[in-house]
């Protein structure tokens, strides 16, 4: 079974280039791993200090995986501070694409 997270985040004003920053070497690197199918990072147009992290990942396994990793404690300790209250996470199961090939992201 797919596990399918949203991670709302809300940063402190200022801190959004440098939160896009961190959350770009670390999606870039967390897509590397063999559990993650895909790592988005979607910014809010109107409200741009506010962002979510669309994860999708293999298995239920995998998320805990991808937090024993260097570049998420790397990217958790380099935002510590820029937030504006605590991330907030949102599980999903998925109603389409039901595979994991539907959700791989390349490139």
């Amino acid at each position: 079974v797919m596990w399918i997270v949203h991670v709302h985040v809300s940063v402190l004003p200022g801190c959004a280039e440098a939160f896009m920053e961190a959350t770009r070497v670390n999606s870039e690197a967390s897509l590397r791993e063999p559990g993650v199918l895909r790592f988005d990072v979607l910014r809010d147009e109107a409200s741009p200090d506010k962002f979510v992290l669309v994860e999708v990942y293999r298995d239920a396994d995998a998320p805990a995986a991808h937090k024993k990793t260097a570049h998420y404690a790397a990217w958790r300790d380099a935002v510590e501070a820029m937030m504006a209250e605590p991330r907030r996470g949102v599980r999903y199961a998925a109603v389409t694409p039901l595979d994991a090939s539907g959700w791989r992201s390349f490139g």
